[in-house]
């Protein structure tokens, strides 16, 4: 309400609060923080995965494993000695599935409202695998990893001690290690500060990712 003195005669004026979108405005959508943690096979990603997950944090988990299994129970995978990337009847399809489900877990990050996320594995992980496996890489999926960049990026060394096979995991330690340097140069390639995480125990290792940020 505002006043005004008029030949002595005092006149209030109410004057209306306009409701706009002015306080949304100032009410800053919080961006999440996209963490992806990577590494060759058998380095201990997974179970940090699942420690954070422990602890209340959001993780996007791999998803390949699943393709594995069902690509294997579908009968496009007849062998156990190879990466499922290598052996399906029809590699591009396989690598296009699991590019765009690593874009769908990310477009998904956008819509949380937390502060930091994690991904198991992300986009150029397809690529350091694809390179490695001597696979042409098509334009979309470089120009995707391009688009979808993480706010940080963890890698795993390999760990030779803890190094297991199973029924879905193919490649031997020395590969393994090959791996590792295809996704240091495929995270680069687009960008990436990577960070290594050192040897240690679940918590130290996922205590290291966290005071990194």
């Amino acid at each position: 309400m505002q006043s005004y003195i008029i030949n002595g005669i005092t006149i209030y004026f109410f004057v209306p609060f306009l409701i706009t979108n002015f306080t949304a405005k100032m009410v800053p959508k919080l961006n999440t923080s996209k963490i992806v943690i990577t590494g060759g096979p058998a380095t201990g990603k997974t179970v940090i995965i699942d420690y954070l997950m422990s602890q209340g944090h959001i993780c996007f988990e791999e998803v390949i494993r699943k393709l594995t299994a069902e690509a294997q129970k579908a009968g496009d995978i007849t062998e156990a000695h190879s990466n499922p990337i290598a052996l399906v009847s029809d590699s591009e399809k396989f690598n296009k599935t699991l590019i765009n489900l690593r874009v769908d877990d990310y477009l998904a990050s956008e819509n949380l409202k937390k502060e930091i996320c994690f991904f198991d594995r992300g986009l150029p992980d397809v690529l350091a695998y694809m390179t490695y496996f001597d696979q042409p890489i098509p334009d979309e999926f470089a120009a995707l990893c391009q688009k979808h960049v993480y706010d940080y990026m963890f890698i795993l060394p390999p760990w030779k001690a803890i190094y297991t096979y199973d029924e879905e995991r193919f490649e031997t330690f020395e590969q393994a290690t090959d791996i590792y340097r295809h996704l240091k140069d495929a995270y680069r390639q687009f960008g990436h500060n990577i960070i290594e995480v050192p040897f240690g125990s679940v918590e130290d290792r996922a205590r290291y990712i966290l005071n990194s940020l």
